[in-house]
């Protein structure tokens, strides 16, 4: 029995959620397999990880304290209480080192390596922003991606006959954690209200709970707003779910214009930059570009922001 083999057996065997260590125990306890490395544990880790970044789907976790995670199998997950688990989780669970507002900057880095400009969007600043129904109303970050044509004729041919076609504007709810079904649809719908207006929304979490995944697939069906989970390496994160197309609501954006500046000032930029003359278009993305979110250009920044604020 390899160990990979020996890992799924003693999780379909026990029909529960182990740490590492516990699947170590219970390997070693039976007699699966015998393992010469110093540091065992380690191993059953680094093979559980192995699993998961090849797409493995029998073996599943869920976060319940730090950086620590328990594992189960699919095969029996019906048969395991996680609703009760994730309930205590989240009563209990102690708040992470960073802030939300931390992983704006890894957002806006994964975002600008696909050529989208990004800008975050402060409900404080907002008309009546005492008002805790804003965050209903107003995303967390805004993107917008050009269309991509290596002749400049064609750009400006695209410009002339349709402005819709030559940009895509995405809307973007950034959470920590999800780690209940309760937190998903929360966060889900908050994505869904704040994004109505923009081409794609999409909700983005830093730690996505394993137990979510089917819930995640059906509502992304149902109402077309994307997951993107985000890594502390920003080149790792990656989409989940894409979102799906939609028209812009002019009418919501004039609404979110008139109630926040910064909204505003966005949308001004991206005109400009539409209506730029050829001499002029140079100088107006550059404009853009030192308007929105700041990002990090090196694997050595993003690794010193990171550490700094705990984000691992």
């Amino acid at each position: 029995m390899t160990i990979k083999e020996a890992i799924i057996k003693c999780l379909e065997s026990t029909k529960t959620m182990l740490t590492t260590s516990e699947i170590h125990n219970h390997i070693v306890d039976n007699g699966y397999y015998e393992f010469g490395a110093k540091n065992p544990v380690a191993v059953v880790y680094s093979e559980i990880r192995d699993l998961r970044i090849k797409g493995d789907t029998r073996i599943k976790r869920i976060k319940f304290t730090g950086k620590n995670y328990k594992y189960y199998s699919k095969k029996y997950e019906n048969e395991i209480n996680i609703d009760s688990f994730e309930l205590n989780l989240v009563k209990s669970s102690s708040k992470n080192y960073f802030k939300e507002k931390d992983l704006h900057i890894l957002l806006a880095t994964y975002l600008k390596n696909s050529n989208t400009y990004s800008k975050t969007i402060f409900h404080e600043k907002s008309r009546n922003s005492r008002d805790s129904h804003q965050k209903w109303v107003h995303p967390d970050i805004i993107g917008i991606q050009f269309t991509s044509l290596k002749s400049e004729v064609n750009q400006v041919f695209l410009k002339a006959i349709n402005r819709l076609e030559s940009f895509k504007i995405s809307s973007y709810e950034i959470k920590k954690e999800i780690n209940s079904d309760y937190e998903l649809k929360k966060h889900y719908f908050q994505a869904v209200s704040n994004s109505s207006w923009a081409n794609y929304g999409y909700l983005v979490a830093f730690e996505i709970s394993d137990t979510l995944s089917e819930e995640m697939e059906r509502l992304n069906q149902s109402f077309g707003i994307g997951v993107i989970q985000l890594r502390a390496n920003p080149y790792e994160s990656k989409i989940l779910y894409h979102a799906k197309h939609k028209n812009l609501d002019f009418k919501t954006m004039d609404k979110l214009c008139r109630i926040n500046h910064e909204f505003e000032n966005f949308i001004k930029q991206v005109e400009l930059l539409l209506t730029a003359g050829e001499r002029y278009v140079q100088a107006t993305e550059r404009e853009l570009d030192r308007f929105c979110d700041k990002y990090f250009t090196n694997d050595s920044e993003i690794e010193k922001y990171c550490t700094e604020k705990k984000i691992c």
